[in-house]
C-alpha cells in the first residue's frame, strides 16, 4: 500500500490519492480518513480510544488530521447551515442591538 516514513512533517502525513478511499484525505500509511478521525472525536471518543480503535494510527497522525481539517475550514470559509439567518431573523436581531 503506502510506505510510512518515520519523522515526517505533520503536513506530509495527510495525503489524497484517487486510487485509495475515493480520493478522500487519509493519514499516510493507513486507510483511515481525516473524516473518520473527526467523527470519532466528535462522538466524544478520546485520542487514546481512537488509537485503540485504529492501531495503525499514531498520535502524530491524529494531530495532522486535526490540523488539516482546521486549515480546510479556514480556507473554505464553511458556514454551518444552522447559523444562517433568514432576513426576518436578521432584522429582529438588528432591533435588539
Amino acid at each position: 500500500m503506502f510506505n510510512e516514513d518515520q519523522g515526517r512533517d505533520e503536513d506530509t502525513l495527510i495525503m489524497s490519492d484517487d486510487q485509495f478511499m475515493n480520493g478522500n484525505p487519509i493519514v499516510r500509511g493507513t486507510r483511515v480518513t481525516v473524516e473518520q478521525i473527526l467523527l470519532e472525536l466528535a462522538r466524544g471518543r478520546t485520542v487514546e480510544q481512537v488509537l485503540d480503535e485504529y492501531p495503525q494510527l499514531t498520535p502524530e497522525g491524529i494531530k495532522a488530521a486535526l490540523q488539516f481539517a482546521a486549515e480546510s475550514v479556514r480556507f473554505d470559509h464553511v458556514t454551518p447551515p444552522n447559523t444562517l439567518l433568514d432576513e426576518e431573523e436578521r432584522e429582529e436581531d438588528s432591533h435588539r442591538g
